[in-house]
């Protein structure tokens, strides 16, 4: 079910997101989150991606370790964002992780370009263009942007916040699949 708000700007649909985010409990999360990785793992396996950026959730994101886990073991490459200035590159997932710039954790730098198939991210909303809105730093978009060839993108939520105002630019990306519980 999809919570309709008409919230006019980002940053008053992400207050107001933020906030429907912390009110999950611990136990609804881990099933929440569980079903969102099965449905990713069931679209990775359909399009057979082997180079995947994943994403190392912070708390109110949908926790991917177990899924991240899997992929391994399936011999997939997994990376995720490292941030530099105001984007990221993609760097092959490994540990130790350690935190970075914004309090995210992320493997030790590396340079190695890939062309990736899928990239699963983490969104805090969308509008009715179904673009993505997220936390405010526009990594996502500029990253994105940047590609040469566009991967399968998959936005994940626990629980969808949507807002029947246009309230994306053209530049926030759109995904190929939107999973939530």
């Amino acid at each position: 079910m999809k919570i309709k708000t008409d919230y006019s700007t980002k940053e008053n649909f992400r207050k107001f997101c933020f906030n429907r985010l912390k009110f999950f409990s611990s136990v609804s999360t881990i099933k929440k989150d569980k079903f969102i990785c099965s449905r990713i793992l069931d679209i990775i396996q359909f399009h057979n991606a082997k180079n995947i950026l994943v994403y190392i959730p912070l708390p109110m994101e949908v926790d991917i370790h177990p899924l991240i886990k899997v992929l391994r073991k399936q011999k997939k490459n997994i990376f995720v964002p490292y941030i530099q200035g105001k984007s990221f590159i993609a760097v092959p997932y490994r540990l130790p992780l350690k935190k970075g710039k914004l309090n995210i954790k992320q493997p030790k730098f590396s340079m190695k370009k890939v062309h990736l198939d899928m990239m699963v991210v983490p969104i805090v909303g969308i509008d009715s263009t179904y673009r993505r809105i997220g936390f405010g730093a526009g990594m996502y978009d500029r990253f994105y942007e940047n590609l040469h060839t566009k991967p399968i993108t998959l936005f994940v939520q626990r629980k969808l916040c949507y807002s029947k105002a246009i309230i994306t630019a053209s530049h926030d990306i759109k995904p190929d699949y939107i999973i939530t519980s």
